[in-house]
C-alpha cells in the first residue's frame, strides 16, 4: 500500500502542477488578450479552446488527478497515525473542492451558455466570472500540488 500511495501523491502532485500552469497561464494573459480582441473574436476562440480541450490529453489529467486526490483524501483518514496524512488530505480537499467542484458549479455552466448564446452581452459578464473562478482554480491546484509534495517529504523524513 505504501508504493500505491507513493504513486499517487507524484501523480497528483505532477497533475495539480500542470493543471495549475495551465489555469494561470489563462488567468494572467490569455483572457486579458482575449478581452483586448474584437468581441466575436474573443468568443469564438473560447468556443473553439472549450470545444478542442474535451479531446485533448487535459482530460485524462483533469479527471486522474481529480480522482487521484480524492483517493489520498480517503486514504489518509485510514493512515491519520501516517506521517503527511494531514497534509495529504489537505491536498485532497483542496484539490477536488477547489479545483473540480468550481469547474463544474461555475466554469463549465459559463462556457456552456457563452457556446449556446455566442452573444456579446454576455461576454464581458463571462471574461469576469470565468476568470475569477479560474484564478480560485488557479490557487487550488497550485496549492494542492504543494501540499503533495509536503506529504511526500513528510513521508520520507525530510520535513
Amino acid at each position: 500500500m505504501q508504493i500505491i500511495v507513493t504513486i499517487l501523491l507524484w501523480f497528483s502532485a505532477i497533475g495539480c502542477g500542470l493543471l495549475a500552469g495551465l489555469y494561470f497561464a489563462f488567468s494572467t494573459f490569455i483572457m486579458t488578450a482575449f478581452a483586448r480582441i474584437d468581441q466575436a473574436h474573443g468568443i469564438a476562440a473560447m468556443n473553439s479552446i472549450n470545444a478542442t480541450i474535451l479531446g485533448s490529453l487535459f482530460m485524462p489529467f483533469f479527471f486522474g488527478t481529480t480522482l487521484a486526490g480524492a483517493v489520498l483524501a480517503i486514504l489518509a483518514l485510514f493512515r491519520w497515525d501516517e506521517p503527511g496524512a494531514a497534509v495529504m488530505l489537505a491536498g485532497g480537499l483542496v484539490y477536488v473542492i477547489g479545483m473540480f467542484l468550481v469547474t463544474v458549479i461555475y466554469n463549465v455552466p459559463l462556457n456552456n451558455e457563452l457556446t449556446r448564446t455566442g452573444a456579446a452581452e454576455v461576454w464581458s459578464r463571462y471574461l469576469k466570472d470565468w476568470t475569477f473562478w479560474n484564478h480560485v482554480r488557479t490557487v487550488a491546484s497550485a496549492a494542492a500540488m504543494a501540499l503533495f509534495i509536503a506529504a511526500i517529504a513528510l513521508r520520507r523524513g525530510l520535513a
